[in-house]
């Protein structure tokens, strides 16, 4: 990532999520709240996604005229959302007299590789968002997406807004980043499943990422990244009132210093593909994750098992999204005798604890297991790392596995 080499302190950049613009009512109330900070800040730079579930309309809408819609006529399909969403914002702020301004990806230099629908952002040319700040005004910035070097629009994944937003962030030298969504941080787990769950003050990069990566839907794992990188902190809050949320930054005396485990996440948009039979043979698994890598797709966990017999199974998880390509992949796999058969299972879900020393500390993973076991919850695939543990599990049965797992490591406080 390169962009401008100066920092300008003052500067803080603004993202707000799909929920938080979801409604005309929502978009003007975003602008109340800027048009309250201008003055506070020497710049204020917000990224927007587009509104509520306006891009998984627009994905339908492509599935009504296409069989597999990608590359690069989707990304200029997905790419209006952001469109929408930052020129209501623009015009909501020039309505109260605040100066402002929304730029696309390509007007403000969001430079990106080709890979469309999962590009990543290779630079930023901050001149014309600085000069703008320099003007005085308000600089709206379409997230999740960026233009190629011969001009193509792209788009950076699901979650990509929030890549966006650090991005500039890390770019223009911002203070800090502040990620607004419609919960009040990082908690312990999803409110949605676990209305008990606790609200983290402050948490580490590296947590942050496990979380993310885990299923939290709070920050993009990519984003996190991009923040430890370059030392910028990041401040998880609400979009719908003002009191502090999470801290996320590196610290000498950070929380996770104390913590065992700090939160519960769970993913449900997954699939898991086994393949029967597979050779034992060298350079067979060497074949199978090229052709994956080939077509861009992320794989989360593998497990690799051989038989006496001479023929063995490899199981993998990759996200949802991924699951129709990969489908087609097992097919060519089974053609070329790689497998005798391929089973792509979308009813599976991933439970994971994250923390620190999680590897190091016995019994944790014990707990966890005894957790799901107390609620005959059966585990199909483990994976382990010292800052996580992570189960796959019969997609029916997350939210109980949630909460009885979290119930493990967070207690409910006893009635007073």
């Amino acid at each position: 990532m390169t962009g401008s080499s100066t920092v300008h302190s003052g500067i803080i950049v603004k993202k707000y999520g799909g929920t938080s613009v979801a409604t005309p009512e929502r978009i003007s109330a975003i602008a109340e709240g800027v048009a309250q900070q201008v003055g506070g800040v020497r710049g204020l730079i917000v990224v927007l996604s587009a509104m509520g579930k306006s891009t998984d309309e627009l994905v339908a809408l492509a599935h009504q005229v296409s069989r597999r819609p990608a590359g690069r006529e989707m990304d200029l399909l997905l790419a209006t959302g952001e469109q929408v969403s930052v020129s209501l914002l623009g015009l909501a702020l020039q309505d109260r007299g605040v100066a402002a301004v929304s730029l696309t990806a390509a007007q403000c230099g969001i430079r990106t590789d080709s890979a469309f629908n999962v590009a990543r952002i290779q630079s930023i040319d901050t001149e014309r968002i600085l000069a703008e700040l320099e003007a005085g005004r308000v600089v709206i910035v379409t997230g999740f997406q960026g233009v190629t070097t011969d001009h193509d629009i792209t788009t950076l994944g699901r979650g990509g807004s929030d890549i966006t937003g650090v991005a500039v962030a890390v770019a223009v030298g911002a203070d800090a980043c502040e990620i607004c969504t419609d919960v009040d941080g990082v908690l312990t787990a999803d409110p949605n499943l676990v209305p008990a769950a606790r609200l983290w003050p402050e948490i580490s990069y590296e947590a942050a990422i496990e979380m993310a990566s885990s299923g939290a839907k709070v920050l993009h794992p990519r984003a996190a990244e991009l923040c430890m990188a370059y030392d910028i902190p990041i401040h998880v809050r609400s979009s719908f009132h003002a009191r502090e949320g999470t801290w996320i930054r590196g610290s000498d005396d950070m929380v996770m210093e104390q913590a065992e485990v700090v939160g519960v996440s769970s993913d449900r948009k997954i699939a898991k593909i086994t393949l029967r039979e597979v050779p034992d043979e060298p350079g067979l698994a060497a074949r199978v994750f090229q052709d994956l890598a080939g077509e861009d797709i992320c794989v989360r966990l593998i497990i690799q098992s051989a038989s006496s017999e001479g023929r063995g199974r490899i199981t993998f998880v990759l996200d949802e999204e991924f699951a129709e390509q990969a489908a087609h992949l097992v097919e060519q796999w089974k053609s070329a005798g790689i497998a005798s058969d391929g089973i792509v299972d979308h009813d599976v879900a991933k439970i994971s604890i994250v923390g620190s020393r999680l590897a190091s500390t016995p019994g944790l993973a014990a707990r966890m297991f005894s957790a799901l076991a107390r609620e005959e919850i059966n585990i199909d695939c483990i994976s382990s790392s010292e800052m996580k543990v992570a189960c796959v599990i019969a997609g029916e049965h997350v939210e109980r596995a949630v909460r009885a797992v979290h119930d493990e490591f967070f207690p409910p406080e006893p009635a007073r």
